[in-house]
């Protein structure tokens, strides 16, 4: 693989490669790191990608193809294998410390960790506040374990109740979830609502409507579960979760959302709404529903965790649009890929979007090819080669200081 003309514009400005082959600052103790973990559409593979100079830094035998889920801390990626039955998790080698006027950064390399989870159809995995929930749509159980349980080899989760087996979602708080309500009728269909239990799997107050569930995400300090009629959001309360319903307006035209991606940095939600629309949703206010119109069918989308107001969405002609969030507009559009037809098969290989600091990152998976956008004006920053189709793909990294600890010990007195 050849290295992006990145590497060679960084070393003729004398900065040095750091830990793990990233790119630090040769002369000062600021650094930047970002690493792309990549699986493959068919094959059971995940690739870890130096995002700043594209060379290679692993490559992880797992048990089938993945979904890929980033803790919010970025110090672990889960590999979510619905086919095979398997939850796997990577370290990623980057942990990040927070010392009020500055904060540190540590860079390991990355490693695939002793958590091999298994149970039937392995589907939603949700984080808050370092405790996850991870759903199996074939077990009447749910199963909530810790972050930090993970990267010390020592997984012993605790399991809640969820009534039947259904394709649901828990949400995890400080002492119990908030689950889906499966449909008495016939367990295979949507859940109708959403209902507070303990750790021993025993209501907290009532169950809250929410038909037709399908969809859910989180932003700042709320977490949203897409209904036919609108979104539940559910907030942190004193002991237990405050859930409150947000109806659609009735400006809207008859529809609703069923996947959900959350805002960082400012608190909204973006959700699909029909085939060739998305909803921005300000869930601050009544009625606070925007419709953007897409020239074609959505692909994908994604937020810009840096650039607060910013989200992307790939459409089916093959382009990369840039949404701006506060004015509920598309303002710049770039083709990147062929054309991806939204028709044929739901799981048919199609780009997912990532946001690898200053850059946007879009997969390809019909060309083998992870395509480089610069997220400052927008154009295209190159491009990084990967073996077979590279499908799901999530970034961790950013800056922060690296201190040589243990000189620092021995000029202590």
């Amino acid at each position: 693989m050849k290295p992006l003309p990145y590497l060679a514009w960084a070393l003729g400005l004398g900065l040095a490669l750091g830990p793990a082959g990233n790119v630090a600052l040769a002369e000062e103790d600021d650094v930047t790191a970002w690493r792309l973990f990549v699986s493959d559409h068919a094959a059971p593979v995940v690739h870890v990608i130096d995002a700043l100079n594209g060379g290679m830094l692993a490559r992880f035998s797992i048990k089938g193809p993945a979904s890929l889920y980033r803790s919010e801390s970025g110090r672990t990626v889960f590999a979510v294998q619905g086919s095979a039955g398997t939850v796997s998790a990577i370290s990623t080698g980057i942990a990040f410390h927070d010392h009020g006027d500055h904060g540190d950064i540590d860079i390991d390399d990355p490693k695939l960790l002793g958590l091999g989870m298994t149970g039937s159809k392995p589907g939603h995995f949700v984080e808050r506040q370092g405790l996850v929930a991870q759903w199996f749509d074939g077990e009447d159980r749910t199963r909530l374990f810790t972050e930090q349980d993970v990267l010390d080899d020592k997984a012993n989760p605790r399991s809640v109740d969820v009534v039947a087996p259904h394709h649901g979602v828990a949400v995890p708080y400080d002492n119990g979830a908030v689950i889906t309500i499966p449909d008495p009728q016939d367990a295979s269909k949507r859940p109708i609502g959403a209902r507070i239990v303990g750790f021993d799997g025993k209501p907290v107050g009532p169950d809250i409507p929410c038909p037709g569930l399908h969809g859910s995400a989180g932003s700042g300090s709320l977490y949203a579960l897409a209904c036919d009629t609108g979104l539940l959001l559910i907030g942190q309360g004193t002991g237990v979760p405050v859930i409150r319903h947000l109806p659609y307006a009735a400006s809207l035209p008859k529809g609703s959302s069923s996947t959900l991606i959350g805002g960082r940095g400012l608190q909204y939600f973006i959700g699909n709404y029909g085939a060739d629309r998305i909803l921005i949703v300000d869930p601050s206010e009544a009625g606070g529903f925007r419709l953007v119109q897409l020239p074609t069918r959505r692909v994908h989308f994604a937020v810009d965790p840096i650039r607060a107001k910013f989200a992307y969405v790939v459409t089916e002609d093959g382009q990369l649009h840039q949404v701006d969030v506060l004015k509920g507009e598309i303002v710049k559009s770039l083709k990147l890929t062929q054309p991806y037809s939204m028709d044929g098969h739901w799981s048919d290989p199609r780009p997912r979007v990532a946001v690898a600091g200053d850059r946007i990152v879009v997969t390809d998976p019909l060309a083998s090819t992870l395509h480089l956008v610069n997220a400052a004006d927008f154009t295209a920053a190159g491009e990084i080669k990967v073996d077979g189709r590279p499908f799901n793909v999530v970034a961790v990294g950013g800056s922060g200081k690296v201190h040589d600890h243990a000189a620092e010990n021995q000029s202590q007195p």
